[in-house]
């Protein structure tokens, strides 16, 4: 599984707006310099989270961005299908619709499960949790676990 940088900013501009003290408008340059983000490229992902009502903006002096909704109805998930799509494709398309002929005939299935543990997470896991430092007991377990830090 790939994480693209576009992803991962989104993910963190949603945590950074999580943070605003009363849900209040945060710039867009204040976002970029917390997270280390190239501006132009966060204002691109910033109107793609827009697009999909995961952030709102607010013109004027005292505008910015703001989360659409409270941060704990906001999952990690909702964020990466905000600017990717869907979470997990085959060649571009659903992995139900894939089809192998042969002995690779249940391909698909293994995809399907791919997709599966990758939702038990992200779907598990909202901004709050994140911005607060308090994950879900199950995914600390998991990544608490030596062998998920192995890269092969």
């Amino acid at each position: 599984m790939r994480i693209s940088a576009k992803a991962d900013y989104a993910v963190r501009a949603a945590i950074e707006l999580a943070t605003s003290p009363d849900g209040k408008p945060v710039k867009a340059e204040r976002v970029a310099t917390a997270q280390d983000i190239p501006l132009n490229f966060l204002e691109n992902i910033l109107g793609e989270m827009r697009h999909a009502g995961i952030v709102r903006s607010q013109r004027g002096a005292d505008g910015g961005f703001r989360l659409a909704k409270p941060a704990e109805r906001v999952t990690i998930a909702d964020v990466m299908r905000a600017v990717e799509g869907p979470l997990a494709t085959v060649r571009g398309g659903p992995p139900e619709e894939s089809n192998y002929p042969g002995s690779a005939a249940e391909l698909p299935r293994v995809w399907i499960a791919v997709r599966k543990s990758l939702r038990q997470v992200v779907e598990q896991v909202t901004v709050a949790d994140v911005a607060k430092g308090q994950l879900p007991k199950a995914i600390v377990k998991l990544a608490d676990d030596p062998e998920a830090w192995v890269t092969r």
